[in-house]
């Protein structure tokens, strides 16, 4: 294409890209900042507003952006143009903040604008181009607290004082010294530490997240580092006070779990925030980190770069995931890879009265919601490339025989045009399969106890069948199958009325009105209990979930504006938890 008066320069496109994605970010940061006076307010249900809010606020500004240079390039554009504005647009990131989520924002943008054919590195940044080592900072990404004038009970004085919570600590001194015995309890005869040049490493910014605020950093002694959190929670008066204090990097590690809503942090340098999470937990990668962080388009960059480079150094087959197949979804994966990959089929399975459409406004609710580390997040892909030669015979047959309308296939490739991507866990059903009698009574007891996190989460996942739940490595169930799911509080939860006759009990035909969303939980005995062991353990401790009492007293609460307390650690880390509300704490996570 010729350049015409109308068509934009290279540089006027990279402007109009980074001026779209500075007013996403000051907007992004903006909302992360307004969770410090939420938390102070106790305004939890605000706090869930705006995370789910935040994560609809970058495609707007990605529309927003195509939109103005689609209607600029209305004549198209030329290879030579848009090679052009990506080397504008890398020059301008030399001094910018936020380099690594500008060149996301770029793909974003030239993905809604571009041919396919234009989805390669002279284009886009498929390779990251600009550094994110040595940016500078203001406020710092991180503050040092040194303990050699005051100790180090006035050091975690000035930590707490730090944040600036217009909330007083109800006995900070006492929270002070409920540290120091978590501390000695966890490093033994190293605590206190004895080095000339001990000091403190503290992220700037608090975590936020449902009814907490975390402090994370790390005490660096010599050439040592032991990573910390601290849980901030209020007290029932109001004021503030340690839950917990968190040394063990797996248990500071499961705060980072993908079945957990994202933080609220105000991030001015976000890599310098990655990068000091990583130096604390060297299991998470950069990816995990910026998808918690509510940057989840930079995580999915991130896995794809990942996803690319691992099906380079490997051969095994995309093959159907293990398993009973759903009536929904097809799903497959590669051995390799932690990762299954789920294709809402063309047509769905008997009692499925539902499209395409409603099963992802499902996903989309829980990518919204609070997930309360019981439900999977999923990354959302459209046009993945596969070769072909990598695809089980067996995998392409049910892609074209159930889902024609999902894949394109040319002669080395196969191309799947919509696909959600989650880590794989192993089915429920099938570890139950082969579990010994201990470790199926402890997979039972943790299944009600994630039905009933949901349930105080607002989700009712309509389907329980244990297939759509799967168990992580550590022994923790996750729910995974949403086409199903409601909310609690759209639900009727009711008992079944008495038949009007035995003949009629006895005909297996239901004598009683039954009206959308309507629920009898005492139906649920069927398919949940058959097994005899199962059966005793479930209803040893979760004889409540088959009664209508547990679920409509969930749906009041819910209803009146109550929220249960999730706690991403053991209970036995707790700080004097009977001096907050009775909540619900997770020993294990993924």
């Amino acid at each position: 294409m010729e350049k015409t008066a109308n068509t934009p320069s290279a540089r006027e496109i990279a402007e109009t890209m980074l001026a779209g994605f500075d007013k996403h970010y000051r907007l992004f940061r903006e909302k992360s900042a307004q969770a410090k006076a939420l938390f102070e307010r106790r305004d939890w249900k605000g706090i869930q507003d705006l995370v789910a809010y935040r994560i609809q606020m970058y495609d707007r500004r990605v529309s927003e952006a195509a939109d103005i240079l689609t209607e600029r390039l209305e004549g198209g554009s030329s290879d030579q143009l848009w090679a052009e504005a990506k080397k504008e647009y890398i020059a301008l990131l030399v001094d910018h903040k936020q380099p690594e989520l500008a060149e996301t924002f770029f793909n974003s943008v030239s993905t809604k604008v571009l041919a396919k054919e234009y989805f390669n590195n002279r284009f886009i940044f498929v390779k990251p181009a600009a550094s994110t080592e040595f940016i500078d900072s203001d406020p710092p990404v991180f503050c040092t607290f040194y303990p050699a004038n005051a100790g180090l009970r006035g050091c975690l004085q000035r930590i707490l004082r730090h944040f600036g919570w217009q909330v007083p600590f109800a006995h900070a001194a006492a929270d002070v010294a409920d540290i120091l015995r978590a501390a000695r309890r966890h490093f033994g005869k190293e605590w206190p530490p004895r080095e000339l040049n001990l000091h403190v490493q503290v992220l700037n910014s608090a975590f936020y997240r449902n009814k907490s605020a975390y402090i994370f950093g790390q005490i660096i002694n010599g050439s040592s580092r032991h990573p910390f959190a601290l849980a901030v929670v209020h007290d029932t008066e109001g004021r503030l006070k340690i839950d917990a204090a968190l040394f063990d990097p797996k248990q500071i590690s499961v705060l980072f779990s993908f079945a957990r809503a994202y933080f609220l942090v105000d991030m001015p340098v976000p890599s310098g925030y990655v990068r000091f999470l990583r130096e604390m937990l060297p299991m998470r990668s950069d990816g995990d980190f910026y998808t918690l962080l509510g940057l989840h388009k930079q995580g999915k960059n991130i896995f794809w770069r990942e996803f690319t480079q691992h099906l380079r150094y490997s051969d095994d087959k995309f093959i159907l995931a293990p398993g009973i197949k759903g009536l929904v979804m097809s799903v497959f994966t590669l051995p390799s890879f932690p990762y299954v990959f789920k294709v809402i089929k063309d047509t769905f399975g008997p009692n499925k009265d539902f499209d395409r459409e409603y099963v992802q406004q499902k996903y989309l609710l829980v990518k919204k919601h609070d997930r309360v580390g019981r439900m999977a997040d999923t990354l959302e892909f459209s046009d993945i490339p596969l070769p072909k030669v990598r695809c089980d015979e067996a995998f392409l047959n049910e892609m074209r025989t159930l889902a024609p309308s999902q894949i394109e296939e040319t002669d080395d490739m196969v191309i799947i045009k919509h696909a959600y991507i989650e880590y794989r866990l192993t089915p429920l059903n099938l570890f139950m399969q082969k579990a010994s009698p201990e470790e199926k009574a402890a997979a039972v007891i943790d299944y009600g106890f994630a039905l009933k996190e949901l349930a105080s989460a607002n989700i009712f996942p309509g389907d329980m069948l244990y297939k759509n739940f799967g168990m992580t490595r550590f022994g923790r169930v996750i729910f995974y199958d949403y086409d199903e799911i409601e909310y609690m509080t759209d639900c009727n939860f009711r008992k079944i009325p008495e038949a009007p006759n035995p003949e009629m009990e006895m005909s297996g035909e239901v004598w009683y009105p039954v009206h959308k969303g309507d629920v009898f939980p005492e139906e649920f005995t069927p398919f949940l209990l058959g097994e005899p062991d199962v059966r005793q353990v479930f209803l040893k401790h979760h004889r409540d979930l088959l009664t209508p009492e547990f679920w409509q007293g969930k749906k009041e609460r819910l209803q009146q504006g109550l929220f249960d307390d999730f706690y991403p650690y053991p209970q036995s880390v707790r700080f004097n938890p009977e001096q907050t509300a009775e909540g619900l704490a997770d020993d294990t996570d993924v």
